[in-house]
Order: structure tokens, then sequence, then C-alpha cells
């Protein structure tokens, strides 16, 4: 099959850009030292290729994105960096059976959900500063020793700076560095060898995780790569025009096939977005490419995770040459 063959729209993962981005982060952050994030991609066949490349330690944030995982048998060492409770802990409880099953915690109630579903580890999670989920530096301590009082085994603990990823430069380094000896001192009170976060924006800053919980740079939407353009866009949205004018072209694709909270996609050499409708997206043209109804133009996504939910296939690329297809079979909860 040949890219101009794909039924549009279709997610499509340029070989050559991918297999250059896990060649980059695979020379600083090797083995497992990185925990490649399978929220980015969801699918078990990418992950694959980057067990081959020696990441075989994955990071989830679902507990259907563990249990994926472990089915396709690839559950060595799974991490689900979320606190979870009710139906959802015991669904990763049953999981202990056949995988290294892993959560995070930030509360007693957490703790206890893990402890009587039968999960075995826990990280805990401690607020970096993104206000979301996590615990106070100050709690972890005694959160380890209520964990390990309920018979569960204490890794380490977990910061995500996400807050971090998309400040500039000179500011990201400084303020992922300060986070360094506040994690060492925490890892004193709890217990444990690791040290997991970080991710795709600070992946050149962060020195203080022993695994970085990296996902994006892979596949690379538009709105990362000024914040980590070692990387590039091996995703794209291939469409089709459906309607052109001299002025503007429509394509058969919109906000129900693209991740939108991180903004416009990227059109390919077409012209720029003008707007994003439920199944269009309106393209300013450039008047020197000529263009016409039935070709085909390409959009890279504003975010790659949400983009990724949305399909059922991304079509693997060399070239003009589709060479292969991997299943996205870990969306859903």
């Amino acid at each position: 099959m040949k890219l101009a063959d794909l039924p549009t729209p279709a997610l499509v993962v340029d070989l050559p850009t991918f297999d250059a981005n896990v060649g980059v982060m695979a020379d600083r952050w090797p083995g497992p030292r990185l925990r490649p994030h399978v929220k980015a991609f969801k699918s078990t066949a990418l992950a694959r290729r980057l067990a081959a490349a020696g990441h075989e330690h994955f990071c989830c944030a679902t507990v259907r994105e563990a249990e994926g995982m472990a089915a396709a048998g690839l559950g060595r060492d799974l991490l689900i960096a979320n606190e979870i409770v009710g139906e959802a802990a015991r669904r990763a409880g049953a999981l202990a059976a056949t995988a290294r099953i892993t959560v995070a915690v930030d509360s007693a109630a957490t703790v206890e959900a893990a402890a009587s579903a039968g999960i075995g580890e826990v990280l805990i999670d401690v607020d970096c500063g993104m206000a979301r989920c996590g615990c106070t530096p100050d709690e972890a301590g005694p959160l380890a020793d209520l964990a390990r009082s309920r018979g569960l085994s204490v890794r380490g603990v977990m910061g995500y700076e996400g807050h971090l990823m998309r400040v500039p430069p000179a500011k990201r380094q400084q303020r992922v560095a300060a986070l360094g000896p506040v994690l060492r001192s925490v890892l004193e009170r709890t217990g444990g060898d690791v040290i997991s976060g970080g991710g795709t924006g600070t992946w050149l800053d962060n020195d203080w995780a022993t695994e970085l919980e990296a996902g994006s740079y892979c596949l690379m939407d538009a709105e990362y790569v000024p914040h980590a353009p070692a990387f590039g866009n091996a995703l794209l949205l291939w469409t089709t025009v459906i309607s052109c004018r001299p002025d503007r072209a429509v394509v058969n694709a919109g906000l129900k096939a693209l991740g939108m909270d991180h903004g416009n996609p990227v059109v390919v050499g077409a012209g720029t977005c003008g707007y994003v409708s439920d199944e269009h997206t309106t393209i300013v043209r450039d008047p020197s490419v000529p263009l016409a109804v039935g070709d085909q133009v390409a959009l890279v996504p504003g975010h790659v995770d949400p983009t990724v939910a949305y399909h059922e296939r991304l079509y693997v690329a060399d070239g003009d040459d589709v060479v292969d297809v991997w299943p996205v079979d870990l969306r859903n909860w």
C-alpha cells in the first residue's frame, strides 16, 4: 500500500523519524533508565519496538493500558503512574499474577486501596509544584511507613514536574535542578531506590530521576517541538481535500480526529490552519502551492496523546510506502 491509497483521515507514523527519535532518547536514557509512557501512543505494537530498543519497563496512565501491556507480554515492570481506587485498584491487583505492577499513592486512602486489592508495590507520589496529585514532601515519610505497615513494598518516590515542561530553557533548567535535593531528601525518608519522574520536555534538564517517564518524544506533536527540538514530528494526520477555492481548501478531518487542547494542527506544505470544526479543517492556502479536490494534505496534530486515542490504528510509512499497521489497542479505561 502507498500513502496515496490510505482511507482518510488516517494517522501515519513516519518510521525513519520515529526511529531517529527513539535513538536520540536512548542515547541519553538507555535501557531501564527510560520508562516510556504508554499514554502517548496506546499501542502495544509500538511499545514492542521500544522494548526492542532496550526499554522494557513502561509507564501507564490507566489500568486498561496496564492490562493490555500485560496481555501482550510486556508486563515485566509496569508503573501505573496514577492514584487508583475501587474497581480500578481491584483490576490492577488482579494483574499482579501475570505482571509486575506498581502504583502511585499519595494518601492513606490510596494506600488502603492498593493494599486491599493485593497490589504489592507502590511509589509515594510527591507534588513537585504541578498542583495535581501528590502529597507534600513532609507527608511522604509517614505515608511510606503506613504503606509498609499494610504489607506494601515501597520502591521509592515519584515526582512529576509537568508544569515545567514548557518553561523557557534557562529558567526550566534552574527550576528542575532545584527539585533534585527535595526528592532525594524525600527518598531518604521513604526508603527505596527509585525516583521516577520527568518527561520529554525535561529530558535534558532532569539529573535526579533514576527513570524518566517520557512518552511524547517518539511521535511528537506540533506544540511540543519548540520545547524539545531534538525530536521530530513522526505523527501525521493524512487527510483529503474535499473543497477548494483560490483562498482556501477544506480537508476531511476535524475535531473528531485531532486533539485540540494544545492548539491547531500544523499544515504541511499547503498553507496554514484557518480553523477546525467537527469534520473539517479549513486551510488558508499558500498561493504558490497547487491544490485540487482529491489531493492529500498532511497535518501535524497539536497534541499527540488525545489524537491517537481517537483512532483505531497507526499506519507506518517509510517514504511513500506503508510498511506496517500498529493497532491502537490500549484505548479506554
